[in-house]
C-alpha cells in the first residue's frame, strides 16, 4: 500500500501546482458583499441621508445590506431604496421636529441615537413573535419592516391601514423612551403598580387581556421597564383620545388575574400620570403637548 499512497501524494502535489498557477492572477475575484472591499457611488438618496439628518444632527442610516448588522440567524430581506426618503421624512415630521420642538434642539442631539440600522422584513423568533426594532447603547437602533411602510402619495397607499406607519413611530418612540429612562431613571414608584403581574409569557395575551389587568399593550407586562416606554410610545402615537380608548375598553369584569375594572383602570391612569410627571421633572417636557403634536403629525400623514 505504501507504494500506492506516494503515488496518490504525487498526483496531488501536481495538482495543487496547477491550481496555484491558474489562480496567481485573482483581479477577477469579486468581493463579497459585507466582507470589506466592496463599495458603491454614492447617489442622491445618499445625498439626501447626509444632508437631513447626518450634517444636522450627526445621525447616520444605512440602508445598504450588511448582514453582520443582524442576528445571523435571523431570515432578513433589504429595504427598498424607494421607501427609504418617505419612512425618513416622516420620522423626521413625527418624532425629530416635535422633540425638538417641545424639548429643544440641544435636548434631542444629546440623548438621540445616531446610527440607525434599516431592515426591509421583521425579525422572527423562536417562540413566533416578531422583533420589530432593537437599541443598543443607546447610540444604535435596528429597524424593521420598512418594505410595509406606506404613507400618502405612495404606491399602493391605502387611507384606513396606519396600523404598519404607526408600528415604524411606536418602535422609535419605545426605544427612545428606554434611552431616556437609562439617562434619568422613573421614579421606583412605577414598579409597585403592578407588581405580581409581569410575566414572561406575554405573548400568550392579547393586548385586550391585558388592558384587563392594567397594562397598555401585553409587550408591557413583559417587565417593568418595558411596561414604561411602552406606555411613553403608546400614548405618543395614539393620542390622548387614542389611550383615553384604550383605558375606557377595560371591561367590567375580573380578570383572570384577579383584576377588577376599577383596578386595571386606576392602574392605567397611574402610569399615565408617572410619565407625564416624570417627562416634566426629568427633561422639563409638557407631555400632553408633545403628545397632541405627535398624534397631529402622524394624522397627516393620512389626511
Amino acid at each position: 500500500m505504501k507504494p500506492l499512497n506516494a503515488f496518490f501524494f504525487f498526483l496531488l502535489v501536481i495538482a495543487l501546482a496547477a491550481c496555484s498557477k491558474e489562480n496567481d492572477d485573482l483581479s477577477g475575484v469579486q468581493d463579497i458583499p459585507g466582507l470589506g472591499g466592496d463599495t458603491w457611488v454614492e447617489g442622491s438618496l445618499d445625498k439626501w441621508l447626509h444632508d437631513s439628518l447626518t450634517v444636522p444632527y450627526n445621525i447616520e442610516v444605512k440602508y445598504k445590506w450588511d448582514q453582520f448588522e443582524f442576528d445571523v440567524t435571523k431570515t432578513l430581506v433589504p429595504p427598498k431604496e424607494e421607501v427609504v426618503i418617505p419612512a425618513m421624512q416622516a420620522i423626521m415630521k413625527v418624532w425629530i421636529d416635535n422633540y425638538i420642538k417641545y424639548a429643544g434642539e440641544l435636548f434631542f442631539k444629546k440623548y438621540s441615537p445616531k446610527f440607525f440600522i434599516l431592515s426591509g422584513s421583521a425579525s422572527w423568533n423562536d417562540n413566533g413573535t416578531i422583533t420589530l426594532g432593537t437599541a443598543e447603547g443607546g447610540r444604535k437602533v435596528v429597524m424593521y419592516l420598512l418594505n410595509e411602510f406606506r404613507t400618502k402619495g405612495m404606491d399602493g397607499y391605502q387611507p384606513r391601514d396606519t396600523a404598519n406607519v404607526k408600528q415604524i413611530f411606536h418602535v422609535i418612540e419605545h426605544e427612545f423612551g428606554h434611552i431616556l429612562h437609562q439617562n434619568i431613571m422613573y421614579p421606583t414608584e412605577f414598579k409597585k403598580i403592578s407588581v405580581g403581574l409581569y410575566t414572561a409569557n406575554w405573548n400568550n395575551i392579547y393586548d385586550a387581556d391585558a388592558h384587563q389587568d392594567g397594562f397598555v399593550t401585553a409587550y408591557a407586562m413583559s417587565s417593568e421597564n418595558e411596561d414604561f416606554v411602552e406606555m411613553i410610545s403608546t400614548m405618543l402615537i395614539e393620542g390622548k383620545e387614542g389611550f383615553d380608548r384604550i383605558v375606557n375598553s377595560v371591561q367590567d369584569k375580573t380578570s383572570d388575574n384577579g383584576t377588577t375594572q376599577a383596578q386595571a383602570v386606576a392602574a392605567l391612569r397611574q402610569k399615565e400620570a408617572m410619565v407625564v410627571n416624570y417627562y416634566k421633572s426629568a427633561y422639563d417636557v409638557d407631555f400632553y403637548a408633545l403628545q397632541k403634536a405627535t398624534r397631529d403629525s402622524i394624522n397627516a400623514l393620512f389626511y
